[in-house]
């Protein structure tokens, strides 16, 4: 199965009738080990007396289009890739208010660490654009990592591993074409440890050697890309399915009814 979305109720930088309200539906969408893990650290961050307040979360497709037209004729500052190069796209990435944050980012970002959350700039300088930009990478962090060490080399590091991300939730990416299965594939070997060279959607003798390995079928795609995300449920069970009590939410105030409908 694909990795599945699950909502995430938080509090967001939005208003409406002057209360803060929850981040909107269309954003408020993540894998659920990165809900847990947002709640889990908004709770940490309310213990230390500040507030995580987001301003974005998920990105559709048609949502990081216009986010990187955005950037290029000037109405966007910050950097924004196109379709296929972004965390957000795979409910991987989310943005904060620095203002509601109220504790030194250097010290979130030791608790965002603690959590598996880290953030995309070096240095903890709220000046610094995409200083509110965090990844919750989970296993797809493997992808950057074999990226990094020389393993694959068709694309950056960042860019290998939400590649990876998006299509693991079953989204298009256009590097890949025709052949996103493939693609998918190959992320996935990639993530159970297994080296098959570029992930690039061709599948050639080192992937089908890792398929092998994995005692993967490689005669239908749709058959073998199912194989590879049982192994992956079983290896990476959180990133499947929740295990956190339904109800729980990291509100501090009790939110009007009209803002939680």
């Amino acid at each position: 199965m694909h990795t599945p979305l699950t909502r995430v109720e938080i509090l967001s930088i939005y208003k409406v009738h002057g209360e803060r309200v929850l981040l909107p539906k269309r954003m408020a969408q993540a894998p659920p080990d990165v809900r847990e893990t947002i709640l889990a650290l908004a709770g940490d961050v309310r213990e230390a007396g500040g507030r995580l307040i987001l301003s974005d979360l998920f990105r559709s497709y048609d949502m990081q289009f216009q986010a990187h037209l955005d950037w290029k004729t000037g109405k966007k500052k910050a950097y924004s890739p196109p379709p296929g190069g972004s965390m957000h796209e795979a409910g991987r990435a989310f943005d904060l208010s620095l203002r509601d944050l109220k504790i030194p980012l250097a010290e979130f970002w030791k608790m965002a660490e603690r959590r598996g959350v880290f953030p995309i700039i070096s240095t903890p300088d709220r000046k610094k654009s995409e200083a509110w930009h965090f990844d919750c990478p989970g296993s797809h962090r493997l992808v950057a990592e074999y990226y990094r060490s020389g393993k694959g080399d068709n694309m950056p590091p960042y860019k290998a591993m939400a590649a990876s991300a998006i299509l693991a939730i079953g989204v298009r990416v256009d590097t890949f074409g025709d052949n996103q299965d493939a693609a998918r594939l190959q992320a996935s070997l990639v993530r159970l440890g297994y080296e098959i060279g570029n992930i690039d959607g061709r599948i050639g003798r080192r992937t089908r050697a890792a398929m092998a390995e994995a005692e993967i079928d490689d005669q239908e795609p749709a058959r073998a890309v199912a194989r590879a995300e049982d192994l992956l449920q079983q290896r990476y069970a959180a990133e499947y399915r929740e295990s956190s009590p339904a109800g729980s939410a990291p509100f501090d105030f009790q939110a009007p009814p009209h803002i939680l409908a």
